[in-house]
């Protein structure tokens, strides 16, 4: 019955977006039928509805080809190459910023005083009054590209929360980070389009999401505060138990993202009901709901969630990734046989846990390496935010480690 109650739901928010785009041809639909409904026993009373029948059905007919010419005169393919990095700078304002770019699972821009930042630093939150709208050269396209990108999986078009502001140590205290109030298929039908080339077989006309919206005219990548994307806030965050293993999760194909990899312990979008608090307590809120959902860990089995990284992924319109490590009180053992929440099951494939020395990755880390030596599985199967989120809580659990040195050892 759940899985019946998912696809249905994803398919009604699926009519109703494009419905909402279309309407023209369901009210020349529902001319037909209410044409068909008002035939009556009558010679005058059939003549009249024979009449508004046929003149329904040929303004449906004529509605139906003009969409049918619409959704044919666009041609989408996919971009196979990676993102462009070595051609589009990152903002300005990002200090010593750099992207990390993992071949098959994709490229993120980090930046590791932003990190830092987010270590020591609060930041109060300021939701925008108006929800975002998609601009005019997406809004054209948006009911052609949903069919695309719900294909094979469940999408449904819940309320998130983008982002308008950026996390930077340049913003100083007291300076708010500004949220936006968005929808899910915004983001597919705008951040989701960085990895499609889309083109108008009528005029040859090539439209690139990566050149046209996701660079400012210096060529630059926009800062979030600049950026016309939807650019929900995601928020991963990796759990370890009190015996040293790290829940991961295997993504179902159902995913609208990183479909059959493993994936964080908790990882999804931010939320309204996320909202309370200051920045970090508004992104521990989505991590915890998150991983809670995911993997069965009950709230009162969380010790504490640390804010630990930022960045910002390129393939999927730059839209902005928080990680956070999140400290257990159970083992192990004491999860066995957990399941994710009813709502998640069809998108949680399994749960396993590695074995990972954090402090060890991020000495190789502080040494000058990319990406830590991990589990093999992990290695082969990770998806980019589990390997971004590994990396932010190893060099976290690094640095903290050597500042409790510090103070034992003066």
């Amino acid at each position: 019955m759940g899985k019946l109650t998912h696809r249905a739901r994803a398919k009604a928010d699926y009519l109703w977006f494009i419905g909402s785009r279309e309407w023209p041809v369901f009210v020349s639909a529902l001319g037909v039928l209410l044409g068909l409904v008002t035939l009556v026993p009558s010679a005058v009373g059939i003549v009249l509805s024979v009449v508004a029948l046929a003149l329904g059905v040929l303004t449906l007919v004529r509605d139906v080809r003009m969409l049918r010419g619409r959704w044919a005169a666009y041609e989408f393919a996919t971009i196979a190459a990676p993102f462009p990095h070595a051609d589009v700078p990152p903002p300005a304002g990002y200090p010593a910023a750099r992207y990390v770019d993992l071949p098959g699972r994709g490229t993120a821009l980090v930046s590791d005083p932003i990190d830092r930042t987010l270590w020591t630093q609060r930041f109060p939150v300021e939701v925008a009054p108006e929800p975002y709208r998609l601009p005019a050269e997406l809004k054209a396209t948006a009911p052609y590209v949903l069919p695309l990108r719900a294909h094979g999986r469940l999408l449904f078009n819940g309320r998130v929360l983008g982002m308008r502001g950026e996390p930077l140590p340049s913003v100083g205290h007291g300076a708010p980070v500004r949220l936006q109030r968005t929808r899910f298929f915004d983001a597919q039908c705008s951040n989701e389009l960085a990895t499609l080339r889309i083109a108008r077989r009528d005029t040859d006309q090539v439209f690139d999401l990566r050149r046209h919206l996701m660079v400012d005219t210096a060529g630059r990548l926009r800062t979030l505060a600049e950026s016309r994307l939807a650019d929900i806030v995601g928020v991963s965050t990796v759990a370890v138990t009190t015996d040293g293993f790290v829940l991961v999760v295997l993504q179902s194909q159902r995913n609208s993202a990183s479909q059959s990899l493993l994936a964080p312990s908790g990882s999804g979008s931010l939320e309204p009901r996320d909202l309370g608090g200051d920045l970090h307590e508004v992104v521990r809120a989505g991590m915890e709901r998150e991983l809670c959902e995911e993997t069965g860990v009950r709230r009162d089995e969380i010790r504490r969630t640390t804010v630990v990284g930022f960045a910002r992924w390129m393939d999927r319109g730059a839209k902005p990734e928080f990680f956070g490590l999140t400290e257990l009180s159970v083992s192990r053992q004491d999860l066995l046989g957990r399941r994710p929440s009813r709502s998640e099951r069809q998108f949680t494939a399994a749960v396993r846990f590695e074995e990972i020395d954090l402090a060890a990755c991020g000495r190789e880390l502080a040494a000058g390496a990319q990406l830590p030596t991990l589990p093999a599985l992990i290695e082969q199967s990770g998806s980019l935010p589990l390997l971004l989120a590994l990396r932010a809580a190893a060099s976290w659990t690094v640095r903290t480690g050597l500042e409790e040195d510090d103070r034992v050892h003066p």
